[in-house]
């Protein structure tokens, strides 16, 4: 039975701010320290999720606790991240509701983490399978690409994000995840240029410096020393914690997964070098003949490598740091740069070069992860932008963030408040008019396209003339005098002429978080945000690949006169659709707080907190929350809940639940105006009624516990009682059975031995007499036996005599016959015993030589030989081993046919191509090349296919054609003829493609051991309109090898080239695919895998030899 559970059970403090009492600041700051103080960072207002960063690792974030917040209601638990995302997910699986979570918080309060928790989690609750997986991988690689690229080390966050991210995970209909969309807001890219005292430029300058390989560091120029480089800030190039090597490895590793090429990333690397090289460039002045100052490079060493890292001519470059040309119409100026335009204008290079950079890698990001399928997708977005930000010196930035989070507020309000009137309509409770405060007026005071500041900003960068940031200021001053939220000391309102706090040169809004100083030096500038169109001319002629992609406007051809849109236009543009895009789907809230600036664990600093709830809203939020009835709960949870208060509704009611909520409150004696009836729930008014309940229920669950204990004691007596009895009865039932067995063993065994000894005797007796009689038949024979040896050996005595008579007589004769021969051959010896020695002894000689070289075979292959016996012999033995091998290989040849000869030509023309270039090479050349491997000829299922060709088939093999949409292979029948070749379909025989050889420009294989091959066709050819067609076979050598031959023999047509690469373009139709081959590990077993990797990578895994 499961245990019911509930966000009341063993609360430290309050887990709902909603139930809080009495409500006030204090009570809210007080209720989060002490929920801080146990480890409980986690809080409800409602449905809304207050995070507080503890700066240090919890065991709360485990599969274990993933799977206990799985398919589990919200307020069931104790609060939890992961509880908003479950719910998030399930509406979206279950429900069909497009999701939205929206993260937000002041910089180091750990919104990137909070959005990382909650897509690993989904990541970890959805579908699994290998689709799945690697869509699931890429997603979540993602963030450390973007976190290199566009977070950064400051004063309040070790891993500050400096823009706004906004990325649409895409679901199917099963609630597995298809791919996703990222949308990014305003990067900081001042950045670049100037940090303040104590913060970092973007993770990724320093991790390239100190994780990349000294030769990509040649490569690109570099050295490791941060102190070479004047975009780096020195006094806190190193931070505790972070590791910029394993970062940088990190990085390497996630863009790999995520989709990103070898070269693109080389290429970014190239542009993020560029950068660096960008800001070591200075200038110096020099006269003119005019009286005007003129500037120059000084030191043109950085200069010339940053040129040679974009491939731009340096002349180029080094004229448009020093003059500006200006069209107007159809007239062209050009003017000098004194050295402080110089150096603007190379800061804007590098604050343009470096935000396009970002901005294509979240766009090339997109590509990989998007959906494939055009089928409407379920969606869940989940919003990572900066918070309310109030520094001691405000300036355009700010005031941009904090005009999105004044939106982003609005939508929040707006939006809380319709769920609780829909949640009121859809119970037929009585809706209660809300009194809150509507900070329409102050975005009305920003945006406005007539009087707003954006607008009277654009309007005062666009006019001729002079416009600096005090015609600016007066402008507002003139206009927005009267708004009751924005404050001046030279506006018309008297009642600020006297305001000290208020400087000359700035102007104060007061926002829903609170009043904000906004300093207006650099807003002109900072909002126009303008590049020479020199620079972007002279960056689109570079030869770097990812130029003309970043600065489109820089071609010569497309010259456009209009000025480019300014920053606060893109910026208001993009947050209306972010607005439009919230809009459409059901929102989810995290609010992110952090408890101190230290940056450290276990402290919690009272004011810094109480200024974050104040711009968060959070008491504006819990105020709306409890303005009609602060709780409400399932009839069904309520009643199972408290359902022991009542003893008509205990232990189970059998009615309707209402009718048993009703009768339980109604017993409880709660008061009618404290609580009221929906159509599903119950809805208390007053939290102190809930909290009355649950003291009630708390006290009789003591009692039904010592009601429970006083039973289970005397069940377990009871029960210990009757084992006790069973168990003698079972022993004492045993015990005579064991006494009976042992009397019937005695009984058995004294039997068994007296019939033994009986047996015994009988044995014994019939023994003897067996004996007795077997002693006198064995006398008989030994007295026989010994008379008839008598009288063999003496017959053997008188034999051996008569022998022995007749041997003397022979031995004599023979010894006087070879004395007589011997007299005569010692006569014959002496006259010509030594040349028939020694022409014996040659003729035995050569006659062993002979026989010995009878062991060589006939193979013209063996090339052994045996070794020469004799010094006299050298000459001979060499001229004969020579003669012999001819004398073979002429009868080895003697014995070719045509066909079998032309197998070895063949042969002989894989080894020229193949040989120590290619792995699989070794294992074809013990097999014959067989041709047609199919038997087309005999098979009666390729009759159709047979007369289709009208040449003789010189092969035919059954070969697999990979697909690029997901790298599986289909059967297909490979057909080749002297002046084409076809591929058919297997099973039908129908032939698919006929491609005429003089269309084929090559063929690409691979230098490992697996059989694909990519047969290329010529651009503009008939047969090209389709696409080059990779190929896989176990035939690899023989086909090609055939190809290759039929090339070479025929006269009109060129010789097919043979490309042999781990890595190579296919043109599928439109499109250009890479095939890039690896080595794999054992996991793929013993065949090549091929894998799509992304829409423009193909990798094929061969294992290892």
């Amino acid at each position: 039975m499961e245990v019911k559970t509930s966000l009341l059970d063993n609360m430290i403090g309050v887990g709902d701010m909603v139930l809080l009492e009495p409500l006030n600041e204090d009570s809210f700051i007080e209720n989060l320290r002490n929920r801080f103080d146990h480890n409980e960072i986690y809080t409800y207002i409602g449905s809304v999720v207050i995070s507080m960063n503890p700066y240090r690792s919890l065991p709360i974030y485990t599969p274990q606790k993933v799977e206990e917040y799985r398919n589990r209601n919200f307020y069931e638990l104790s609060p939890h991240i992961y509880a908003l995302a479950d719910e998030a997910y399930r509406s979206l699986r279950d429900q069909d509701k497009d999701q939205c979570i929206l993260i937000t918080g002041e910089s180091g309060a750990g919104k990137t983490e909070a959005s990382k928790l909650v897509m690993s989690y989904v990541a970890a609750v959805c579908g699994k399978g290998q689709e799945v997986n690697k869509v699931k991988e890429q997603l979540l690689q993602s963030n450390p690409v973007l976190e290199a690229f566009g977070n950064a080390k400051t004063m309040r966050n070790d891993n500050s994000s400096r823009f706004g991210k906004y990325m649409d995970i895409e679901f199917d209909f099963k609630g597995d995840p298809l791919g996703g969309v990222i949308s990014n807001y305003l990067l900081e890219k001042s950045r670049v240029c100037k940090q303040p005292r104590g913060e970092r430029n973007f993770h990724i300058f320093y991790q390239l410096l100190s994780g990349a390989s000294d030769d990509t560091l040649m490569k690109l120029k570099l050295d490791r020393d941060f102190s070479k480089y004047n975009y780096l800030s020195l006094d806190s190039a190193n931070v505790n914690g972070l590791d910029d090597a394993a970062s940088f490895r990190t990085v390497r590793n996630a863009m790999q997964i995520v989709g990103f090429m070898e070269a693109e990333v080389q290429s970014v690397l190239e542009l993020v070098a560029a950068v660096l090289k960008l800001g070591n460039i200075e200038f110096k002045p020099e006269s003119r003949i005019n009286g005007f100052d003129e500037s120059r490079v000084k030191d043109k060493n950085d200069l010339k490598e940053m040129c040679e890292l974009l491939g731009i001519e340096q002349s180029v470059l080094e004229r448009a740091f020093s003059y500006r040309t200006v069209e107007a119409k159809m007239e062209k100026m050009s003017t000098t740069l004194n050295v402080a335009q110089a150096y603007y204008a190379r800061d804007a290079l590098a604050k343009n070069l470096y935000s396009r950079l970002f901005s294509w890698l979240v766009t090339r990001i997109n590509e990989s992860i998007k959906a494939q399928a055009k089928t409407r997708h379920k969606v869940m977005g989940v919003l990572d932008i900066y918070g309310f930000e109030i520094f001691e010196d405000n300036s355009f930035e700010q005031f941009i963030i904090n005009y999105c989070n004044e939106k982003l507020q609005q939508i929040f309000i707006e939006l809380t408040l319709r769920e609780e009137q829909e949640e009121y309509i859809r119970e037929d409770i009585e809706w209660t008019n809300i009194e809150y405060f509507n900070n329409a007026v102050i975005c009305d005071l920003i945006e406005n396209n007539q009087n707003g500041i954006l607008a009277m900003l654009d309007e005062e960068c666009l006019r001729p003339g002079t416009v600096t940031d005090d015609t600016f200021l007066d402008k507002l001053n003139t206009i927005c005098a009267e708004h009751q939220h924005f404050e001046s000391r030279l506006s018309k309102n008297s009642k600020f002429l006297t305001d000290h706090s208020l400087p000359h040169s700035c102007f104060r809004i007061q926002h829903y978080a609170g009043k904000v100083l906004y300093r207006v030096e650099g807003f002109v500038d900072k909002n126009n945000d303008l590049l020479y169109r020199d620079l972007s001319q002279a960056m689109y002629k570079a030869t770097h690949s990812l130029m003309r992609q970043l600065f489109p406007e820089g071609n010569p051809a497309k010259v456009n006169l209009k000025r480019p849109p300014t920053a606060g236009f893109q910026f208001k543009a993009s947050v209306g659709v972010l607005m439009k895009n919230l809009q459409t789907k059901n929102p989810n809230y995290i609010r992110c707080i952090k408890p101190n600036d230290k940056k450290v664990a276990h402290i919690f600093t009272d004011s810094l907190v109480c200024h974050q709830v104040r711009y968060l809203g959070l008491m504006e939020n819990v105020r709306v929350r409890r303005a009609g009835y602060a709780f409400r709960q399932p009839y069904e949870s309520c009643l199972e809940r408290y359902k022991m208060l009542c003893k008509k509704t205990w232990p189970q009611w059998r009615g309707p639940t209402r009718d048993g909520v009703e009768v339980l409150l109604t017993d409880c004696s709660v008061p009618s105006e404290e609580f009221a009836y929906g159509r599903s729930k119950i809805f208390i008014r007053n939290p102190r009624t809930l909290f009355t309940l649950e003291e009630r229920r708390r006290a009789c669950l003591e009692d039904l516990a010592t009601l429970i204990q006083k039973i289970y004691r005397g069940w377990k007596s009871r029960t210990h009682f009757l084992l006790l009895k069973k168990s003698q009865v079972v022993v004492a039932a045993w015990y005579r059975r064991y006494a009976q067995q042992n009397k019937y063993q005695k009984i058995k065994s004294a039997t068994l031995v007296m019939q033994s000894f009986i047996r015994g005797w009988k044995a014994r007796n019939i023994l003897r007499q067996l004996k007795y009689e077997k002693r006198c038949k064995e006398a008989v024979t030994t007295i026989a036996a010994y008379w008839h040896g008598t009288q063999a050996r003496r017959e053997l005595r008188r034999l051996k005599e008569e022998a022995r008579r007749k041997h003397a007589v022979a031995i004599i004769w023979a010894y006087w016959l070879g004395l007589q021969v011997r007299r005569e051959y010692r006569k014959f010896f002496r006259a010509n015993a030594g040349k028939k020695i020694y022409d014996f002894t040659i003729q035995r000689i050569m006659q062993k030589y002979f026989l010995g070289l009878k062991t060589t075979t006939m193979s013209p292959m063996d090339n052994t030989w045996p070794t020469q016996p004799y010094g006299f012999l050298e000459g001979a033995h060499t001229e004969l081993r020579r003669i012999f091998h001819l004398w073979r290989c002429k009868k080895y040849r003697g014995q070719f046919t045509e066909e079998k000869k032309s197998v070895y030509e063949e042969k002989l023309e894989a080894s020229e191509i193949f040989k120590d270039k290619k792995a699989l090479y070794p294992s074809s050349v013990s097999q014959p090349f067989k041709g047609d491997y199919l038997e087309i000829q005999k098979n009666p299922k390729y009759q159709k296919l047979n007369g289709a060709v009208d040449e003789k088939v010189l092969l035919a093999d059954l070969v697999n054609k990979i697909n690029r949409a997901n790298g599986k292979g289909s059967p297909r029948l490979f057909l080749l003829t002297k002046s084409n070749f076809v591929l058919a379909d297997q099973k039908t025989g129908q032939v698919k493609a006929s491609v005429p050889l003089p269309d084929l420009a090559s063929v690409s294989v691979s230098t490992q051991s697996d059989g694909f091959f990519a047969l290329k066709l010529k651009e503009g050819s008939a047969s090209a309109s389709k696409g080059d067609f990779l190929l896989s076979s176990d035939h690899l050598i023989e086909i090609i090898t055939k190809l290759h031959r039929i090339g070479t023999t025929a006269a009109d047509r060129d010789q097919i080239n043979i490309d042999i690469s781990d890595e190579f373009l296919v043109q599928f139709k439109q499109d250009k695919v890479c095939v890039k081959f690896i080595q794999g590990g054992p996991k793929n077993g013993n065949s090549a895998a091929c894998k799509r990797k992304n829409n423009r990578l193909l990798e094929v895994s061969v294992p290892s030899p």
